[in-house]
């Protein structure tokens, strides 16, 4: 059920991939150590000291960077979301920023555009509006998302009544 009490037809969650782990990240930090040690050693046995600061400068450059990469991949989502209502496509990006996007169900279509040497985009599109989704995935999972949502789209389109006076 959504937040609305509205009956949930079909539901995504997608997310870019996450980088490191938690565990990752102290094994990735004292991987990038170790290899930082091995030429601040080296110039400090030769007396080019002066080079220990710049190591040092990009060994904390390397690792920022990539824990900025986990905090932004970790913000950003994704949420397709079919009810009775609509077609909700939901998309936080890695700042915080929000977009919502509602499609009239019964008019929406998909469309994988295939574009060479490049990820396929796929799109659900309703009367002259038109919208991405699954960015974050695979080529393989895009169309699988799009084979699942073309599923619930058909099944939301012929609705099954059950009439009493028909059953056997």
């Amino acid at each position: 059920m959504a937040g609305s009490g509205k009956v949930v037809l079909f539901e995504a969650v997608s997310r870019p991939p996450g980088g490191l782990s938690a565990r990752g990240m102290r094994w990735f930090l004292g991987l990038a150590a170790a290899a930082a040690m091995v030429p601040a050693v080296l110039f400090a046995v030769l007396g080019a000291w002066p080079v220990l600061g710049f190591l040092g400068g990009e060994f904390l450059l390397v690792f920022g960077l990539v824990a900025l990469h986990r905090h932004w991949s970790q913000a950003a989502v994704e949420t397709i979301l079919l009810t009775e209502d609509g077609l909700l496509v939901r998309r936080r990006d890695r700042r915080g920023a929000a977009e919502e996007t509602r499609l009239e169900p019964y008019w929406a279509r998909l469309d994988m555009e295939e574009r060479a040497g490049a990820v396929p985009v796929l799109r659900a599109s309703a009367r002259g509006r038109s919208v991405e989704i699954g960015r974050f995935l695979a080529p393989e999972a895009k169309q699988e998302l799009a084979d699942a949502l073309d599923a619930a789209l058909r099944s939301y389109r012929t609705p099954r009544f059950d009439n009493p006076q028909l059953r056997e």
